[in-house]
């Protein structure tokens, strides 16, 4: 299948563009920076901004499903990436009615999430990521109420290990549900499965490595 992913050039993308070729897909890349991975005639990279109308419409027009891996890097600065994106993606899918699945990643703290965080993440949210946290609620919010397939994934706190394939997915909020860190690939791991099978649309869905 073709899958398009946003945001592919570092981590979660990074890792999914891997996992992606892995399980022989056909991939187009849209980011601003250069992916350094070797040629593949099934890689398609298109250098450019998620919030320039003219790529995002290039990066999505022939993809079966669509995965978001937008980040700023370790920047904790305000920022609007994530809202505008999210308004042009809506922009977008109007005018061409597609109907794929959009897989976008958060994390683990935005929205209703944030309640249910330890009190140390709490604080960590509260004093280095509430910014940059409050952005990525207002992405979901917006792509939350569109018109647009949607599935909303949030993992926990990102490590760069090893593929496992063993992580626990929650897709409902509970007291005690625990979300830890997990491995970038094996986020990567998730979001392909669900471009291939799609089983939890329209749901929010948190991500554990334990």
């Amino acid at each position: 299948m073709n899958i398009t992913i946003i945001g592919a050039s570092a981590g979660v993308g990074l890792e999914t563009v891997k996992r992606a070729l892995q399980r022989n897909h056909k991939v187009t890349t849209l980011s601003r920076s250069a992916i350094s991975l070797p040629a593949n005639p099934s890689l398609t990279m298109i250098q450019g901004s998620a919030t320039n109308k003219s790529d995002l419409e290039k990066s999505i027009e022939n993809a079966d499903a669509v995965i978001v891996a937008l980040g700023t890097g370790k920047s904790m600065k305000p920022t609007t990436l994530y809202s505008y994106f999210a308004e042009l993606l809506t922009e977008v899918q109007q005018e061409t009615n597609t109907q794929v699945p959009f897989i976008v990643v958060t994390g683990f703290g935005a929205g209703e999430s944030g309640a249910y965080n330890s009190f140390l993440m709490k604080m960590a949210f509260k004093f280095l990521l509430k910014d940059v946290y409050a952005d990525k609620t207002k992405m979901e919010e917006i792509i939350t109420r569109s018109k647009i397939n949607w599935e909303i994934v949030r993992p926990g706190l990102l490590k760069d290990k090893p593929l496992t394939e063993k992580y626990r997915v929650e897709p409902r909020l509970f007291k005690g549900i625990n979300i830890g860190s997990i491995n970038r690939s094996d986020v990567a791991d998730f979001l392909v499965k669900q471009a291939e099978n799609p089983t939890e649309l329209n749901k929010y869905v948190s991500l554990s490595g334990r």
